[in-house]
């Protein structure tokens, strides 16, 4: 019977550069949260403000990784990942599309009965 040898490759600094990554995102989120700059946060493009724009791509960002690395899909055949990736894709643009229409709609409906707080 043969023996099956498998190489057994440590990914240590590849974790630590992906934590490292996920961590730089995560703290600009938080700071951009704290902060919310009157430039990014008052003025409007394409129905939302650009610090909504800038969380969504920091947050698919932040999930490519994630799911890359750590659900090992860089490991998996061509055709499941770009079944995986474009399905996330898709989902993640129709998802935020409807959420800042329908947001943008309640906004311009509501606001001469309530008074919103900035």
């Amino acid at each position: 019977m043969a023996a099956h040898t498998q190489e057994h490759k440590s990914h240590t600094a590849l974790i630590w550069k992906v934590f490292g990554i996920l961590s730089v995102i995560t703290i600009v989120e938080v700071i951009l949260g704290i902060l919310k700059p009157d430039v990014l946060h008052l003025t409007k493009i394409l129905g939302t403000s650009p610090l909504n724009i800038i969380f969504l791509v920091l947050t698919v960002i932040k999930a490519y990784y994630i799911t890359w690395f750590f659900m090992h899909m860089a490991d998996e055949s061509k055709s499941l990942r770009r079944a995986v990736v474009w399905t996330s894709v898709f989902l993640i643009i129709y998802l935020a599309t409807l959420l800042l229409i329908e947001g943008s709609y309640i906004n311009d409906v509501l606001s001469p009965l309530v008074k919103w707080s900035y």
